[in-house]
């Protein structure tokens, strides 16, 4: 791989691994309890740091193909969540999702930046990386 391609699969890995951290610090620090979807956004969150890790050691994107799946469903589950947080329409199916609802927000920076959003914008990162190195690859 060249620089710039070594450089993008570590941004991928870099993402991943900061929103693991981001997820951890508000449960464990600031004692938010995940909702159901949470949970899922975290399962499909957290393999991806093992995953683009091990592409980045081994510098090529082809060991990364689980996380480009495991990023395209947390695509789905974020803006799900999301929309339940958002939408008024949806916000009663937020409301039986489990113990904690789904439709609760604990941070709403600027009005919209909420956690669903956060782990949004970082499996959408993920994703359109991958996505531009693997037409990349095929392109050599």
């Amino acid at each position: 791989m060249d620089k710039k391609k070594d450089t993008l699969l570590f941004i991928a890995w870099a993402q991943s691994l900061v929103a693991m951290m981001g997820s951890l610090f508000y449960s464990e620090v600031m004692g938010y309890i995940p909702c159901e979807l949470c949970w899922y956004q975290r399962i499909l969150m957290y393999p991806l740091v093992v995953i683009y890790g091990y592409a980045l050691y081994k510098k090529n994107i082809r060991f990364a193909f689980p996380g480009l799946i495991l990023s395209g469903i947390g695509i789905l589950v974020s803006t799900y969540h999301y929309l339940i947080q958002k939408v008024p329409s949806l916000q009663d199916a937020g409301s039986a999702c489990g113990v904690v609802p789904c439709n609760g927000t604990y941070v709403n920076y600027f009005g919209f930046i909420t956690i669903p959003f956060q782990a949004l914008i970082a499996f959408l990162v993920i994703f359109s990386i991958h996505a531009y190195l693997m037409v990349q690859q095929r392109r050599v």
